[in-house]
C-alpha cells in the first residue's frame, strides 16, 4: 500500500482543525512512490479508524517525551503494537508519520485534545488511554510526568476521575486495585460490586469499538479481561 493510498483513504475528521494541521506539517511535500501528491481524505462525521490511529500516534509522541527523553524501548512498543494492530506494511506507513510527528515541537495538547474530544466517542476516548499507559509503562518505569500528562490528556478528552483511575489502575499492582479498577470502595458490599462489575463489562466490551475494526480489538479485550480478573479476585478475597 502506497503512502498517499493509506493517508487519503483512512481518515476522515482528523484531516481538518489542529490534527490535520499537524499532518500536513508531518507530511510535508512527501510523494508516493509513482510521484503522487497525498490525496485528501474524505471527510466523514464519524471516527474511522483511520482517525483514531492519527490521533494515538499524535498523543504517543507527546507521552514519549513527557519525561524530557525518548526511550527506545517506548518506540519500540509503539512500532510492536501498530505491526500487531495493522500488520507490517501499514505499521510501516504508520511509522513513518509518526517519526516525522514527533520531530515537531510546537504541538497544542489542548488543542489536539479538543478536536479529538468533540469528534471521538467516549469508548474509543478511553481506549487511548489505554494505550497511553502502555506506552509508558513500557520501559518498565513510568514517571510522574508521563503519568500527570496522561492524566491532562484524560481531562482534555473530558473522562472523569473514576474512568482515569480505573485505566491507570490495570497497570500497577497495589492493595486496592481491583477495588480501582471496578470503580468502587474498599468497603464495598458484594451486592455492590457484583452491580460495579456488571456496570464496567458494559462500559468496557470490546464491542463497543467495534467500528474502529478488529484490529483494535485487542486492546479493548485486554480491559475487558482486567475488568474480570478484577472481580474474580474480589470474589476470591470475601467469598461470594
Amino acid at each position: 500500500m502506497s503512502f498517499a493510498k493509506w493517508i487519503g483513504a483512512s481518515i476522515g475528521w482528523s484531516f481538518g482543525g489542529p490534527i490535520g494541521a499537524i499532518i500536513g506539517l508531518a507530511i510535508g511535500s512527501m510523494v508516493d512512490s509513482s510521484g503522487n501528491q497525498t490525496k485528501r481524505a474524505k471527510i466523514f462525521n464519524t471516527t474511522q479508524p483511520g482517525d483514531f490511529e492519527i490521533s494515538l500516534l499524535i498523543l504517543s509522541s507527546l507521552v514519549i517525551k513527557a519525561d524530557g527523553k525518548q526511550d527506545k524501548r517506548e518506540l519500540d512498543f509503539v512500532r510492536r503494537h501498530f505491526v500487531q494492530m495493522y500488520g507490517k506494511e501499514r505499521a510501516n506507513q504508520a511509522f513513518k508519520l509518526f517519526k516525522a510527528i514527533n520531530k515537531q515541537s510546537n504541538i497544542s495538547l489542548r488543542q489536539v485534545c479538543i478536536q479529538i474530544q468533540q469528534m471521538m466517542d467516549h469508548s474509543a476516548r478511553l481506549q487511548l488511554i489505554h494505550f497511553l499507559f502502555g506506552i509508558a509503562k513500557s520501559d518498565n518505569h513510568v514517571s510522574q510526568k508521563e503519568v500527570d500528562l496522561i492524566e491532562q490528556i484524560s481531562k482534555y478528552l473530558r473522562i472523569n476521575q473514576n474512568d482515569f483511575q480505573s485505566i491507570k489502575a490495570m497497570f500497577y499492582k497495589t492493595k486496592y486495585n481491583a477495588y480501582k479498577i471496578l470503580e468502587i470502595q474498599p468497603e464495598s458490599s458484594p451486592l455492590e460490586i457484583k452491580k460495579a462489575y456488571r456496570k464496567m463489562v458494559k462500559k468496557f466490551h470490546p464491542d463497543k469499538i467495534q467500528h474502529l475494526g478488529k484490529e483494535h480489538q485487542n486492546g479493548a479485550e485486554e480491559k475487558f479481561r482486567k475488568v474480570q480478573e478484577a472481580y474474580e479476585q474480589l470474589q476470591k478475597e470475601i467469598g461470594f
